[in-house]
């Protein structure tokens, strides 16, 4: 009598965490991977995501058709003052916790996961400490040099805790340490295949002076007032040193359009002007020869797995401050400049100018940032959350 071959179980992965893309994408990335990998032993992969509904998780997981449900969670406004951090708005929120521990809780014992992934966010808090008292391993994530405040509440019952740093191993608490593992920071596989030439044909660059640098300017997806007001100030003199492809943010676009209206023809050739870059990103990265952004931890990431040199403009109210955190880790190697405080357009020639003019320092810089780089990162997250399931 002839059998058919028993298919091997499903992995079963929840994934917690999101509220941003910086804590959304790597998980995404992850899922991704994973999934790539056990399709080659002829496994299946099954996922629960935990997140809130207001977070970009919740659409994120919606487009991609992963299943998903949200749990009560409260939110902690930070404050360098220890009598606003007991604001009524945090106790009610954290009161709010045991209600989503106990939800999640019920979610892993009906799911019944393999692993728990946590990648941060106040969301990450409930199905984190749910993990340990199913008895489920729990790897952490943290993106950041510094970890973020719920990893930090989650480090002592994590079965591993993936760092994109080496410079954070030192940071974690001594009884963890032996735990943590540097992954790096995961990134979309797209975003190292990018081609120059299909950003000149895709945003039709063909007026650009190809003998000089392409700066490609970025707030992230919505814009930066900051960023778009210290770009637009030094602008016909950036011009006159570089092509600039600057993403400004659907918002900001009308004002800045208006602004180039007054350059003169021969520098208005060498502006492109987008409210949004989609999938044009990949391309226009490899045709950028420096970047001005942000310094999120996903753009880290994507620029030193890139080797990419960047003049950063951190968010000033990123929590913990961390954006000024990260730039200041990659000046200190030489891999970037960090621009903090009030910023102006003069202090952006200052920083952008001696860039654009030598060559030879881009290159060192470019150096430098791929010492950070980790295009692995999913990969290797991917070994940990393996490894986790089998202990």
């Amino acid at each position: 009598m002839n059998t058919a071959p028993q298919q091997p179980p499903a992995f079963r992965l929840i994934v917690t965490g999101g509220g941003t893309g910086g804590h959304t994408y790597p998980a995404l990335t992850a899922i991704r991977t994973l999934q790539a990998r056990l399709a080659t032993t002829g496994r299946a992969l099954e996922v629960l995501w935990i997140g809130t509904s207001e977070g970009l998780e919740a659409r994120v997981t919606r487009a991609e058709g992963i299943p998903f449900t949200t749990v009560a969670t409260g939110k902690i406004r930070r404050s360098s003052n220890p009598l606003k951090m007991m604001s009524p708005a945090n106790v009610r929120d954290m009161a709010r916790v045991p209600l989503g521990v106990a939800q999640a809780r019920g979610a892993i014992s009906a799911f019944r996961p393999d692993v728990v992934l946590a990648t941060g966010g106040y969301v990450a808090v409930p199905a984190g400490l749910a993990a340990r008292m199913c008895r489920v391993p729990l790897v952490l994530h943290e993106q950041t040099v510094r970890l973020g405040l719920a990893n930090r509440k989650l480090a002592g019952s994590a079965t591993r805790i993936a760092v994109s740093s080496e410079s954070t191993l030192p940071l974690l608490p001594q009884g963890v340490r032996s735990s943590a593992v540097v992954t790096g920071n995961p990134v979309r596989p797209e975003i190292l295949t990018g081609r120059p030439d299909k950003a000149v044909t895709a945003l039709d660059l063909q007026t650009f002076d190809r003998r000089l640098p392409t700066v490609y300017v970025t707030g992230g997806a919505q814009g930066s007032q900051q960023i778009n007001d210290v770009v637009g100030d030094a602008l016909p003199w950036l011009l006159e040193r570089a092509n600039v492809v600057h993403q400004c943010g659907p918002a900001h676009q009308d004002a800045l359009s208006a602004r180039a209206g007054d350059l003169p023809a021969p520098l208005a050739a060498r502006y492109h002007l987008a409210p949004f870059i989609g999938p044009e990103l990949p391309d226009v990265l490899a045709l950028a020869d420096l970047v001005i952004s942000r310094s999120g931890a996903g753009t880290l990431a994507e620029l030193t797995a890139l080797g990419k040199p960047a003049v950063f403009i951190p968010l000033a109210t990123a929590a913990g401050n961390e954006q000024a955190h990260n730039a200041r880790h990659l000046e200190k190697s030489g891999a970037a400049v960090a621009l903090l405080g009030d910023i102006t357009g003069e202090h952006l020639r200052q920083a952008v100018g001696p860039l654009l003019a030598d060559p030879a320092r881009r290159d060192t810089m470019a150096t430098a940032a791929r010492t950070h780089g980790r295009p692995d990162a999913a990969e290797r997250l991917v070994d940990v959350i393996l490894s986790a399931a089998s202990r």
